[in-house]
């Protein structure tokens, strides 16, 4: 029997800013929203996705045909609220199944405003954005039009040149203290963090002060730190110029640096280096990546829509040392990490364009916290890292 009318999903519709038009069912909120289209490779972890800050004005589309089975629970998100702008799946789960799950990925998307879209050839959409490039996207549930629902969607903001950092920063600084013995301070700048990253450097001994995206170098002085931490977040790292200030200020004192994903390009942008935006960007957590300095094949996980463009080969004399890029992308060859290196060859600081605490995702990369802990051993011992 047919379920009855006032429970069917209401119709809804997504197009594209080059007119490509793709008709399913509400799901989650019904209304109207835009971002940029982006599609997630992972085949789990979805809610650590939707709870991705770097996700903010993104519309995602999941490659994964079946999606919401095992539900939502309270444990694993990566922040306080759903991110994403909007939310594209081809086959949601009818009922959830797992001893965690508090409720439905259809009922926290409807709680939380995410207006979604399902019964959508997300394999066609995927291609389409593959061959054309990730672009912005209008869902709506009350425009049946697609022409007037278009102009809306070439009317909204582009992801290129937005400053967004500040948008999903913390508003108060706030401390993960270390597990067990305490052996070095962080100041970790909120660019759009996620839950699990100063939880693995608490695991390693690290007191961990997360500060709002507007920190200063007298704020980051301020708590002690051995070393400076840049998260991973949305936007335009060309569009953020206080966060490049406050990190060339900090290379200057000696102060030992980490970043990942945004703090990535950030890094590049501090080192003289220019970043561009991806044709379509890697997203999801199976992408391969070589770490040049070992030798080693990680597989890890990825969302960055921007990239850092710096010489794959030898290395760069800049203000600070020399820099150079540790990690390639197997796939493509786009730099997924830096080095900095002073004169007598030691490690400064560094960087990488994926997510080594990989929540969702495989736990290849988690040995770059230690080389983190490692770092700022090392300048300790050493004296380097104090200003002159």
């Amino acid at each position: 029997m047919a379920p009855p009318a006032h429970d069917l999903p209401a119709p809804a519709l997504l197009v594209l800013e080059d007119g490509r038009t793709f008709r399913g069912e509400s799901f989650g909120a019904e209304g109207e929203t835009f971002g940029e289209a982006v599609f997630s490779t992972g085949m789990s972890g979805y809610q650590e996705t939707l709870t991705d800050p770097s996700y903010h004005r993104q519309v995602v589309v999941m490659t994964a045909p079946h999606v919401g089975n095992t539900g939502m629970n309270d444990e694993d998100r990566e922040s306080s609220r759903i991110w994403v702008a909007g939310y594209v799946v081809r086959d949601p789960a009818r009922v959830p199944s797992n001893w965690r799950s508090a409720r439905t990925l259809a009922d926290d998307l409807r709680e939380q405003g995410v207006v979604g879209i399902s019964g959508v050839d997300t394999r066609a959409l995927t291609r389409h954005l593959r061959e054309r490039g990730a672009m912005r996207v209008g869902i709506s549930t009350v425009e049946t039009d697609p022409e007037r629902l278009l102009e809306r969607v070439r009317d909204a903001a582009a992801m290129s040149g937005a400053n967004l950092s500040e948008a999903v920063t913390t508003a108060e600084a706030y401390v993960v203290p270390a597990q067990g013995e305490k052996r070095f301070t962080v100041a970790a700048v909120d660019l759009g963090i996620k839950a699990n990253t100063p939880r693995m450097m608490s695991e390693r001994g690290m007191e961990v002060h997360v500060l709002p995206a507007t920190a200063t170098l007298d704020e980051v002085r301020a708590t002690g730190a051995d070393g400076l931490f840049f998260s991973n977040g949305p936007g335009d790292p060309a569009a953020t110029t206080r966060q490049v200030e406050l990190l060339q200020d900090a290379l200057r004192a000696g102060i030992p640096y980490f970043g990942i994903c945004f703090g990535n390009q950030l890094f590049g942008r501090a080192l003289g280096f220019g970043t561009y935006k991806l044709k379509y960007g890697h997203r999801g957590i199976n992408q391969p990546v070589m770490d040049r300095t070992t030798g080693k094949v990680e597989v890890t996980a990825h969302n960055h829509g921007f990239a850092v463009d710096a010489p794959l080969e030898g290395a760069t004399a800049t203000e600070f040392g020399d820099a150079s890029v540790s990690h390639v992308c197997l796939n493509d060859d786009v730099v997924e990490g830096l080095e900095l290196r002073d004169g007598d060859g030691r490690l400064r600081s560094f960087s990488v364009q994926y997510h080594p605490e990989a929540a969702a995702g495989p736990h290849d990369a988690a040995y770059l916290f230690d080389r983190f802990g490692d770092l700022m051993s090392d300048r300790a011992r050493t004296g380097a890292g104090t200003e002159a």
